[in-house]
């Protein structure tokens, strides 16, 4: 059974029993059980209308749930009510939920956690083995969250951008477990912009996709992270990047530029060069200007260090680097970097080793360990002195 086309029909469902009058907690949860339910008879016996199957297994649940719990009688004349089984109205509730599930109340991990919830109709034992936690403690985090916009009406207007940095943020969770989260965030993206008409959900998307392209070129075959200059270029998608830089371009034509067409322009730069050599560095400097006048944000200074250095030598780039926080996360790998092609492999060295002490990640600290020892396998043995007692 195909479980993403299944998933995909989860925000509907879910919206039919919220303007039935469900709480919004007590639908999803009823909406998952639904799920399973779907799971276990489906192979054998496929309903004709899959939509209009889930949402009366899971009105059931609901309405099971509202006997069995005295303190909802209030709820009874919704037992009474009970509409009968047929086809459920088209309406597309994924904005509505995508709002809901991004309310600002939410800390961003709870509200990543309940869009994977009730608008991906991931589990919570799935979401959990994403971000590496125990099932119980991501079930307490959903629960939190559900509890919080409870009493929120979809019919709110919502925060477009808050959405974006949540379904940003589940993409950079990139992928582990039975879940793909980096996939999962492209397919809720490429739903959003079906629902909306909106040139940074275009931007996200495009900037989704063309990161995505590179992902099979981004790991040697022993899991080691490759860097950009020395990935193979034959293992990017190119479909994919063709996709992505439509998109981009039908966004930057409307001249309503945001962070992540910004980000996305860059992304393109990258992708749109044969060889490392042939990146058009001194526009990518150019779209970072663009990025912090638009953001303020200082790990797009960072990276704009980077392209300086490329740019403009490495002279360039380390001055550039000495006007941000040194405590910034990959502060220290950058400045590895500068120093290296500044021709200071000893410092270079040093910085690597220490960068890898602060690793976010286990592939990312051994690529910098792995970078610390090709610069200390270069420096000639020094002679070993006579060593002077100090008394």
């Amino acid at each position: 059974m195909d479980e993403v086309a299944l998933r995909s029909l989860i925000p509907g469902v879910l919206g039919v029993l919220v303007r039935r009058g469900a709480d919004f907690a007590a639908a999803e949860d009823a909406v998952q059980d639904a799920l399973v339910e779907a799971l276990r008879v489906w192979p054998a016996d496929p309903p004709r209308d899959p939509k209009g199957w889930l949402v009366t297994v899971a009105w059931r649940r609901f309405l099971d749930v509202v006997r069995a719990d005295a303190a909802r009688r209030r709820r009874e004349d919704l037992i009474d009510e009970e509409p009968p089984p047929g086809p459920v109205p088209a309406v597309d509730d994924t904005l509505r939920l995508y709002f809901l599930c991004a309310h600002p109340s939410l800390s961003p991990s709870s509200a990543v956690a309940l869009t994977l919830r009730a608008v991906g109709g991931l589990t919570t034992r799935q979401i959990a083995q994403a971000y590496l936690v125990p099932e119980a403690t991501m079930a307490q985090r959903i629960s939190r969250a559900k509890r919080t916009v409870s009493g929120v009406r979809l019919d709110q207007p919502g925060d477009v951008a808050t959405v974006l940095r949540v379904l940003y943020l589940v993409f950079n969770e990139g992928y582990s477990g039975d879940v793909d989260l980096a996939a999962e965030a492209i397919r809720l993206t490429r739903q959003l912009a079906a629902a909306i008409d909106h040139p940074e959900v275009a931007g996200l998307l495009a900037l989704m996709l063309l990161h995505h392209a590179r992902r099979a070129g981004r790991t040697a075959p022993d899991g080691s992270l490759v860097p950009l200059a020395e990935q193979d270029r034959s293992r990017w998608d190119t479909t994919l990047i063709a996709e992505g830089v439509g998109i981009l371009q039908t966004a930057l034509s409307r001249d309503r530029l945001g962070e992540f067409q910004a980000q996305a322009a860059i992304a393109a730069l990258h992708a749109d060069a044969p060889t490392a050599a042939e990146t058009d560095w001194v526009q990518i400097v150019e779209w970072y200007d663009e990025l912090v006048r638009l953001t303020g944000n200082p790990i797009a200074r960072l990276n704009r260090a980077v392209a300086v250095g490329e740019a403009d030598g490495p002279r360039a780039g380390l001055a550039a680097l000495a006007a941000l926080d040194d405590t910034l996360p990959r502060y220290t790998a950058v400045a590895a970097y500068l120093h290296e092609r500044d021709g200071d492999p000893d410092r270079a060295a040093g910085l690597y080793a220490d960068a890898a002490r602060r690793a976010a990640s286990l592939a990312e600290r051994d690529h910098l360990n792995r970078q610390a020892a090709r610069l200390n396998s270069r420096r000639p043995d020094k002679p070993v002195g006579r060593v002077r007692r100090r008394w």
